[in-house]
């Protein structure tokens, strides 16, 4: 048995995956969990099978006390305070407690919308920015779940262009107040929340975040909005009409409110991608459960081919998605944990989680499209009764789709994820412009590079050629777009899907070579089969993006020629993913649910 793998303790810098070499003990994997990790995990999923899953009903039915009594039951065991300080009643845990609880919790959409609106954006800004005074009088009763919290910043002009928008504030006479008018809409919590993070224009212009409560003159909730998932969560407007906001609830700087949109955003993405992740694994604990018993042509129908390979597609993408957000979050633990004395400073924590801001909506994106995909199969095998609503497929279905729009839009978070790259190899930050030139002349010149070897070496250099080719392609774009890329969307989304998949990519081989060496190789096998069941699709979709970008960009002798290297990049051997996935499916099938080994 190979020596075992250790717990990173090197810090990464953000979006350098794409140009540097990672080893196992560079990631941290859920099979690092501490004994405190694991217990929080157990607490909360009996949390959410003993009390949020057997209120479903009722919350569905919009008997919104139900909520409030769960988010305080909430922080009556911690799950609520995760990311507030000691100091303010929080519990300041880390942040792989925070996505596992986010995880964990995720067995009902409903809930898990009203929970992560107070938790994150309804408590995080305050957090981050808050003065002293403002942390002692509302974070208390936000870690207790005695008050909660909402997020007010969309518009019915403005979702995601959110600067754009119309709410405006004004200094009364006397100095004391600013009178806030307008409308926010689609707020989470809306219905029953007592604290506002509400952002407006001081003098309509300067964009700045104001604290507001509920109580405050001039504040009104509008009708609930009957949508069409997520039907257990309260999503209301707010009419402000000259809403009287003390000066002193200015949060932040007049003027510099994109900061705290933007940046608590960062937390949102994270823990959104692992509640997907711990979404899918509930769906495919329901899916399995009842394709064991549904009859069909004399036989159970976990039994049939295409079934099975839904199954195991479902199961090597859970083991994927946990892979990728726990190493997100762990490199985040990392960099939190070398600020040494100024590890409780939240201005250095935000900036911290800030570094990672790409990894967070590659999590955002990945997660929120896989979960789809995930309950678009739960139906599949439910058949007739997936659309029927006395079965749990049909409510999974309309919940899921939702986080394709939250937390900023996945075409926004594909902007973020190709953009921030330029910008930080535009900057010096990231290299990457160096390492492409690199890269590009190595490929003209000829030169092949024979790749890893060791453990998992085919999964390693099946990565290495996701990452040429993902540098190769966004090569050809910036040479022929230059700054002006950013004017080409379509060509943007197409790098973002290539560098999402090649994340996803390490980050499963990564977590299978560390299984392996610490469990040996017949242990860790099936995480392999899993890694390269996952692989096999995400090589196609990588190839596939690339042709997309050369042949927006060439034509003529040009084009043949790049796609000619194309083709010489993507030289690899196919896996046979069909007895993979048998493999993965059977032991599925034999546990009842996602099992690792």
């Amino acid at each position: 048995m190979a020596t075992v793998s250790a717990v990173p303790t090197t810090k990464i810098s953000g979006g350098s995956f794409l140009i540097e070499e990672r080893v196992p003990d560079d990631v941290f994997t859920p099979e690092d969990f501490t004994d405190q990790h694991l217990l929080i995990a157990q607490t909360t999923e009996e949390f959410a099978n003993k009390e949020v899953v057997p209120n479903i009903e009722r919350m569905e039915h919009k008997e919104f006390a139900v909520n409030r009594e769960l988010v305080k039951k909430a922080g009556e065991l911690g799950l609520s305070g995760v990311d507030i300080p000691e100091v303010y009643g929080g519990m300041e845990m880390d942040k792989v407690t925070s996505a596992i609880i986010a995880d964990r919790l995720a067995k009902y959409g409903g809930f898990s919308t009203t929970w992560g609106a107070h938790t994150c954006i309804g408590t995080l800004p305050i957090v981050y920015f808050g003065t002293e005074e403002q942390k002692q009088k509302y974070l208390p009763g936000l870690a207790s779940g005695d008050t909660v919290g909402a997020y007010a910043l969309s518009e019915s002009s403005s979702g995601s262009d959110a600067l754009n928008c119309r709410a405006r504030a004004t200094l009364s006479p006397d100095g004391k107040h600013y009178l806030l008018n307008g409308e926010k809409m689609w707020i989470t919590n809306a219905g029953f929340a007592d604290l506002f993070i509400v952002f407006a224009k001081v003098d309509g212009e300067k964009f700045t975040a104001f604290i507001v409560e509920r109580k405050f003159p001039g504040f009104a909730v509008g009708a609930e909005e009957h949508k069409m998932g997520i039907r257990g969560s309260s999503t209301c407007p707010l009419i402000l009409t000259d809403c009287q906001v003390p000066v002193g609830n200015v949060l932040g700087e007049i003027g510099k409110g994109h900061h705290i949109a933007f940046n608590v955003l960062n937390v949102g993405r994270f823990k959104l991608g692992a509640g997907c992740v711990g979404s899918a694994r509930d769906c495919i604990e329901k899916a399995v459960a009842y394709a064991k018993q549904r009859k069909a042509f004399g036989k159970v129908i976990a039994d049939f081919g295409l079934i099975r390979e839904k199954l195991a597609n479902m199961a090597a993408g859970i083991f994927t998605g946990e892979a990728m957000a726990y190493r997100t979050v762990g490199m985040m633990d990392v960099a939190i944990a070398q600020l040494g004395e100024s590890h409780t400073d939240m201005t250095q924590v935000r900036k911290v989680i800030d570094e990672y801001a790409i990894e967070c909506s590659i999590l955002k994106v990945w997660g929120s499209e896989f979960i789809n995909h995930v309950v678009d199969e739960m139906v599949q095998i439910y058949g007739g009764y997936g659309f029927v609503e006395e079965y749990p497929a049909e409510r999974a279905y309309r919940d899921a789709r939702i986080n394709r729009i939250f937390e900023g839009t996945n075409e926004i978070n594909r902007l973020v994820i190709t953009g921030f790259l330029l910008k930080r190899a535009m900057s010096g930050q990231l290299p990457l412009m160096a390492v492409i030139k690199k890269m590009m002349d190595e490929v003209l010149s000829g030169v092949r590079d024979e790749g890893p070897l060791g453990l998992l070496a085919e999964e390693r250099k099946l990565v290495a050629t996701a990452k040429k080719i993902g540098l190769f392609a966004a090569g050809v774009a910036t040479q022929k777009y230059m700054q002006a890329i950013q004017d080409q969307q379509e060509i943007m989304g197409a790098i973002a899907n290539m560098v999402i998949e090649t994340y996803a990519m390490e980050s499963a081989v990564l977590r299978a070579e560390k299984l392996t060496m610490r469990n040996g190789e017949p242990h860790a096998a099936y995480a392999g089969a899993m890694t390269r069941v996952y692989m096999a699709g995400a090589i196609e979709r990588i190839e596939s993006a690339a042709r997309m970008v050369i042949a927006a960009c060439a034509e003529g002798d040009m084009l043949r020629s790049q796609m000619a290297i194309l083709r010489r990049l993507c030289k690899y051997e196919p896996w046979n993913t069909v007895a993979l996935r048998q493999t993965i499916a059977q032991k599925v099938i034999e546990t009842g649910k996602y099992v690792i080994a």
